[in-house]
């Protein structure tokens, strides 16, 4: 754990409990008390707490940045591509800027190239919109591109401490193991009240990265309690998928713009109308235009 995150730990718990077990087992017949359950949440963060260099900043650029990253690559993927990104658009009048080939060229490695065109756009609004300064609200961040209610609360917690309440896979997977047994069928509307309830009021910050680093580590200790939840969705193969088939039409156009139909059709020769539809796709999406029967990356 940082300086900078020990010292935020420090400021905002008093006491923490002597956990020495990763294992988080527990009696399925009684559920802990909140004080109990925030104590031992900390000091796992206190004594496990993950490095990353999101944590080590308040600015609200950085943390919607790596929000977006994180939505759907792992975090130590995104601890490598991060600063790489960081350090081509270190800022929202940057990014907002800069050619669309560029973000995707520095984004390749991540996936779902679409969450790359949504956080240009998001730089764009807050520069024209907002004056420069990502508003603190929920509901206004909501109306970003790529944002949705789980992504704007993480930016409200960690850029500004506020004390939102929201859920996302890791912390779904430690309230669904803490305090709900006996069903195999969990919704988040009854989540929702205890994770407020829970909620550690001196610091939303820390709270939430703490939660979030519990949730992974139990993740690899018991038996995912996620599978109990009506919302748990495994991902589908990436191989063959039309996802893999979007990030190599990309791949392709970044390293020679300007490709007719026929040399794209060629990914999948056995299934031209796929590709084609693919294409037409990626057309709406606002990444390709199409040019005298050749194909550019938007704004090339």
């Amino acid at each position: 754990m940082s300086a900078t995150s020990r010292e935020l730990l420090k400021n905002s718990v008093q006491e923490t409990l002597d956990i020495t077990s990763t294992q988080f087992s527990r009696d399925d017949s009684s559920r802990p008390g909140i004080l109990e359950f925030q104590q031992m949440v900390l000091s796992y963060y206190n004594n496990y707490g993950r490095e990353m260099a999101w944590r080590n900043t308040t600015d609200p650029y950085l943390i919607l940045v790596s929000e977006i990253m994180l939505q759907q690559t792992q975090v130590e993927r995104v601890k490598i591509k991060f600063p790489e990104f960081i350090a081509a658009f270190p800022d929202f009048a940057s990014l907002a800027v800069a050619p669309l080939d560029k973000v995707l060229t520095v984004w390749q490695g991540m996936g779902y190239n679409r969450r790359a065109i949504a956080l240009q756009k998001c730089a764009v609004r807050v520069i024209h919109e907002y004056c420069g300064i990502l508003p603190a609200d929920v509901d206004i961040l909501t109306t970003f591109p790529g944002i949705g209610r789980a992504t704007a609360s993480s930016i409200a917690a960690f850029a500004f401490n506020l004390p939102v309440v929201f859920i996302e896979t890791n912390i779904r997977r430690v309230f669904i193991h803490f305090f709900i047994s006996g069903t195999d069928t969990v919704n988040d509307a009854d989540l929702l009240p205890i994770v407020e309830q829970a909620l550690y009021q001196k610091n939303p910050r820390v709270w939430y990265w703490a939660l979030m680093d519990l949730g992974s580590a139990l993740k690899k200790t018991v038996p995912n309690p996620n599978r109990r939840s009506v919302h748990y969705l495994k991902q589908s193969p990436f191989e063959g998928s039309d996802r893999e088939i979007r990030g190599t039409i990309i791949r392709m156009l970044l390293a020679e713009p300007g490709m007719s139909e026929k040399q794209l059709l060629a990914i999948r020769i056995e299934d031209p109308a796929r590709i084609k539809k693919i294409l037409a796709v990626l057309i709406s999406e606002g990444f390709i235009v199409k040019q005298k029967n050749r194909f550019f990356l938007a704004g090339k």
